[in-house]
C-alpha cells in the first residue's frame, strides 16, 4: 500500500499552527511512512514554525477580513483567487488522500479546493465560538473535531466529535518538572513565581498593567517570568535588569516555565487555555477584545463559569492589584482554582483527532 500523503493547513497564530503540528506528530507516529505537506499564509508565523518542527510547508498569499479598516479589503478578493488557484495546483501535485484544517486564513482556500476533488476533509475549532473559515468550510467537510460542548449552534450536529484542543505531550508530566524548571530559569526557589503570557506575538494592555505594577510585584515578594511577545520585547527588555524580572520575547520551554510557576496571568486564546487546563496551576485570564467575535472573552468564561479561573476584562484591569493580592495570600483559593480547572483538562485529544483522522483515510 502506498503512503497516505497528509495535507494540513492552519496558521496565522500560534493557536493554529501548534495544534496543526501536535496532529502531524501523532499521524507520523501511527503512519511513519507518510507524506506531509502543510499550507499556510504567506509572511505568517507559521512560514518559520512549520519548518522548525520538520515539515515542508507552502504559502498562500491570503489574509482576513478587516473588520475595524474596511478600506484594506479592496484586494481581498484578488488574494482569494489567487489563493483558490494555488492551492488547486498544490492539491493537485501532491496528491493528498486526507486535508486537515486547523483554522486561519490559508485553510480556507485549502480545504475548500480539496471537498471540491472529494479529498476527505476533517476541520478542527479550537475556541468555544468559531471563526468565519471554519463556519464556511463546516458544511463542505466530513468530520469537525471540537473542544467545547454547544457547537451544534454553528456546524451540523451529525458532523461534530468533542475530542478537546491538541497540546503539547510534554506538558502531561508537569508536576514531575518543578525543579528542573526553576534550574533552567534560574529563579529564587523560595519566592512565588508569576508567569506572564500574552500570546507568541504579545498583548499590549498586559505588557503595560505588568510595567506598571513592577514596583507593586516587587513589594509582593514575587518573581516574574514574563514573555512579552515579538511585538514589544525591543521596548521592554530593559526590565530584565531588575532581580525578581525576567523578560523573555518568546519562550521555547513552555513545559518548564509552566511548571516553575505558582501562578498564570494569560490571554484567552483556545490553545492557551487548553493548555492552562492540563498544568493546572491557578490562572487569571485578560481576554483580547480584539479577536472575532469576543471568542477569548467566551474561553475565559466557559473556565471561570466553573470556578476554575479568574476573568478580568481589560475594562477593569485597575483592579489587578486587589484581585492578584488577595489570591497570593489566599492558598485555599489557588488550589481550589488548581482542582476545577484540572477537571476541565482533556490531555488525549491529539489522539481522539487522530483516530477520527484515520476513520476518513480508512474509509
Amino acid at each position: 500500500m502506498k503512503p497516505y500523503n497528509i495535507l494540513i493547513s492552519g496558521g496565522g497564530t500560534g493557536g493554529h499552527i501548534y495544534p496543526a503540528i501536535a496532529i502531524a506528530n501523532e499521524i507520523k507516529l501511527r503512519f511513519p511512512d507518510a507524506n506531509f505537506l502543510f499550507v499556510g499564509a504567506k509572511d505568517k508565523m507559521e512560514m518559520e514554525k512549520v519548518p522548525q518542527a520538520g515539515y515542508e510547508i507552502r504559502g498562500l498569499w491570503i489574509s482576513g477580513i478587516q473588520r475595524k479598516q474596511l478600506a484594506k479589503n479592496f484586494g481581498f478578493p484578488f488574494k482569494m483567487i489567487d489563493s483558490l488557484w494555488r492551492a488547486r495546483r498544490i492539491i493537485r501535485q501532491f496528491k493528498p488522500d486526507i486535508a486537515i484544517g486547523t483554522g486561519g486564513f490559508a485553510s480556507g482556500p485549502t480545504l475548500i479546493m480539496a471537498s471540491r476533488r472529494n479529498i476527505p476533509t476533517l476541520i478542527q475549532e479550537q475556541n468555544s465560538y468559531p471563526g468565519i473559515t471554519n463556519k464556511l468550510l463546516s458544511k463542505r467537510v466530513a468530520k469537525i473535531c471540537v473542544a467545547y460542548d454547544g457547537l451544534s449552534r454553528f456546524f451540523p450536529i451529525a458532523k461534530i466529535v468533542k475530542t478537546g484542543n491538541p497540546v503539547r505531550q510534554d506538558l502531561l508530566q508537569i508536576n514531575a518538572k518543578v525543579n528542573e524548571g526553576k534550574v533552567f530559569f534560574n529563579i529564587d526557589k523560595k519566592k512565588k513565581t508569576i508567569l506572564v503570557l500574552g500570546g507568541s506575538l504579545g498583548a499590549r494592555k498586559i505588557n503595560q498593567l505588568i510595567e506598571s505594577n513592577l514596583d507593586f510585584f516587587k513589594k509582593q515578594d514575587v518573581q516574574l517570568i514574563w514573555q512579552c511577545g515579538k511585538f514589544y520585547f525591543e521596548e521592554y527588555k530593559k526590565y530584565d535588569n531588575l532581580e525578581h524580572v525576567q523578560v523573555h520575547q518568546f519562550i521555547n520551554k513552555m513545559d518548564l516555565a509552566y511548571a516553575a510557576s505558582d501562578i498564570i496571568i494569560s490571554r484567552s486564546g483556545a490553545g492557551s487555555v487548553s493548555e492552562l487546563c492540563i498544568v493546572g496551576k491557578p490562572v487569571i485570564f485578560i481576554p483580547s477584545p480584539n479577536v472575532a467575535e469576543d471568542h477569548q472573552t467566551k474561553n475565559a468564561k466557559s473556565i471561570a463559569d466553573k470556578q476554575g479561573a479568574i476573568l478580568l476584562p481589560e475594562s477593569e484591569l485597575e483592579t489587578f492589584p486587589i484581585i492578584f493580592e488577595t489570591l497570593l495570600k489566599d492558598k485555599g483559593k489557588q488550589e481550589h482554582l488548581s482542582e476545577n480547572i484540572n477537571e476541565l483538562a482533556l490531555p488525549g485529544a491529539t489522539t481522539a483527532i487522530v483516530n477520527e483522522i484515520e476513520k476518513l483515510l480508512k474509509k
